[in-house]
């Protein structure tokens, strides 16, 4: 009878062992498979027990979660939702909306690498994901756009409206806007409707790309890559912005930009040349 029991509890042990292994090991190869989410969970198992007050809000948005998607849709549902519209439906939205179309994921990425290389503030992959609300509008109007294209336009209005009301970022769900952005700081950004943004392009606070007046149809910028937009620029009208280029803070831009110009003032006018990327530069002195 005794070596039974202890042979038993050898047995419970081993299994013990080999479930805690073999979970381990899922974990380990679902992180591994994708390099950005398993850095930010290494730096929030780190923070967790730095900072045991945020324990549970970290285990909650992220290490409770397989990917980076799944983190993405609990996170922006408990931002977005409202008496009306509870956090699990909203998840869901998003989910199918994740599912249903990898570039989104794809863009996720590029904008959390962009928001790390590029903000001088930002030490952590983990950071922006969590706390900056630039990144998390950008996240939540890419859900809202796919819903756009689903003729699903009322509930990509009600999200535009959660984003403005929860983030002070307003963006139209019609609006084109391409991966790799950094909305940096973010409050009081405006991109009207028929707007488009190309790749790579870092837009600070209180950037407008906006209309000139009640012109129905295509009446917004139009800006390139790797173009660095300062902080209270106003673009206006169906104007192009091109790629490479840089607007100087408080300017108002209001007829087109040529490559690698650098414009300021009000109206603004061409003050110089951009021979690199200014978007990733993040250099805004005027030379």
């Amino acid at each position: 009878m005794l070596s039974f029991t202890v042979n038993s509890a050898v047995i419970k042990e081993t299994r013990s062992l080999l479930m805690t292994t073999q979970a381990h090991n899922a974990i380990s190869s679902r992180e591994s498979s994708d390099p950005i989410w398993r850095l930010i969970c290494e730096e929030t198992r780190e923070n967790a027990n730095s900072e045991p007050i945020l324990a549970s809000f970290l285990h909650a948005t992220i290490l409770n979660h397989d990917t980076l998607e799944a983190a993405l849709s609990f996170h922006l549902a408990n931002k977005l939702h409202s008496s009306t519209a509870s956090a699990l439906l909203l998840r869901e939205v998003i989910e199918q909306a994740l599912c249903s179309d990898e570039s989104i994921g794809t863009a996720l990425r590029a904008d959390l690498h962009a928001f790390a290389e590029r903000d001088s503030a930002c030490t952590q992959m983990s950071t922006p994901f969590l706390f900056y609300s630039g990144f998390q509008a950008l996240q939540a109007y890419r859900i809202a756009h796919w819903l756009w294209g689903q003729n699903r336009e009322s509930l990509a209005l009600y999200l535009q409206n959660r984003i403005s009301m929860e983030f002070a970022v307003d963006i139209h769900p019609a609006a084109v806007i391409g991966q790799g952005i950094m909305l940096d700081h973010a409050t009081g950004i405006v991109i009207g409707e028929t707007a488009v943004v190309g790749d790579n392009v870092s837009i600070l606070q209180g950037v407008t790309l906006g209309g000139t007046g009640k012109v129905s149809g295509d009446r917004h910028p139009k800006v390139g890559d790797f173009v660095l937009l300062s902080a209270g620029a106003k673009v206006l009208g169906n104007i192009k912005i091109g790629d490479c280029a840089k607007v100087g803070a408080g300017s108002v831009v209001l007829k087109d930009v040529p490559a690698n110009c650098t414009v300021a003032g009000v109206p603004a006018e061409i003050v110089g040349r951009c021979c690199n990327q200014p978007a990733l530069e993040m250099d805004h002195e005027i030379e």
